[in-house]
């Protein structure tokens, strides 16, 4: 058994799967090792379904602030930039973990590499158990068990060392929904920091298509377009963009679909997208040797 790693959780709800979020306290409280921590946010809605977990705290907005607004409000419940915990675990909320032995496997991997700030669980199906190639983070997306070093992470189904948000800053908030982890993640890269893969750390969760969200279409193109602006060097910007439009009409999206991003894209240029950090060509070369060079 591991110990001195502190660890925390933090889960975001709308309050309308209360079923699914005690299913997943409990696989949290039974967890090897030292108690977790968690924090449920009920973003824009009550928090409902922890009344058998007297030590859970909750936080309930009074409006909804998107999934990455909505999770750096759990993580400064932690102290500022979660600095009470070590390690925040970030879990939806009708997500599962059906093994008792992750968060000891967290803790082991990061006592073992120093440098490693994320790691990104294996996304399975409950009812199959089989992960989806998009929950894999990388290009090679065929073998979903094999672990390995990445370039991104999948947002509820995580875990993020304190140190590198207090070193690089939060999740954007202005994003509200898509493309948040990847703007954290090579913003942790270009701090020095490294991001793993790890196919036995499994979260259950149903399978369920992206674009279930009204917002999906547009918020993926008008996000792509601020991930670029805020983050690649200028050259890298058209060529990232362009690949993508590429890629989106090779996908041939329904008529509404393709408004809905073409209007997203628009908007991407238009409004302001937050501070501009471009990382360093070093970290372009880094990003490249890890198997996902930053234009696709």
């Amino acid at each position: 058994m591991t110990a001195g790693l502190k660890l925390g959780a933090v889960v975001l709800t709308m309050g309308d799967r209360p079923g699914d979020l005690r299913a997943l306290l409990e696989s949290v409280a039974r967890q090897k090792g030292d108690p977790i921590e968690v924090v449920v946010v009920g973003n824009g809605a009550p928090v409902t379904g922890v009344g058998d977990f007297p030590d859970v705290r909750t936080v309930e907005l009074p409006e909804n602030l998107g999934i990455p607004g909505g999770r750096n409000v759990g993580i400064e419940a932690f102290g500022p930039g979660g600095s009470e915990v070590d390690a925040l675990l970030f879990l939806d909320d009708d997500g599962l973990l059906p093994n008792s032995d992750t968060a000891e496997l967290v803790r082991e991997a990061l006592t073992a590499d120093p440098r490693l700030g994320i790691i990104s669980f294996r996304i399975a199906d409950p009812e199959t158990g089989l992960t989806q190639r998009r929950h894999v983070p990388r290009l090679r997306a065929s073998d979903p068990m094999r672990s390995s070093r990445v370039t991104t992470f999948l947002g509820g189904a995580n875990a993020v060392r304190t140190r590198l948000l207090a070193e690089v800053g939060a999740l954007p908030g202005e994003f509200f929904y898509a493309h948040e982890e990847t703007d954290l993640a090579w913003r942790a890269l270009d701090a020095g920091w490294m991001i793993d893969y790890r196919s036995d750390m499994v979260l259950f969760h149903p399978r369920t298509p992206p674009s279930r969200h009204a917002v999906y279409h547009r918020m993926v193109a008008r996000n792509r377009v601020w991930l670029a602006r805020r983050n690649l060097p200028a050259p890298l910007v058209p060529l990232y963009l362009g690949v993508w439009v590429l890629l989106t009409l090779a996908r041939r999206p329904s008529a509404p679909a393709l408004r809905a991003w073409l209007g997203g894209f628009t908007e991407g240029w238009r409004k302001p997208c937050g501070p501009r950090r471009p990382m360093k060509w070093r970290t372009v070369w880094r990003l490249t040797r890890l198997g996902r060079p930053p234009v696709i």
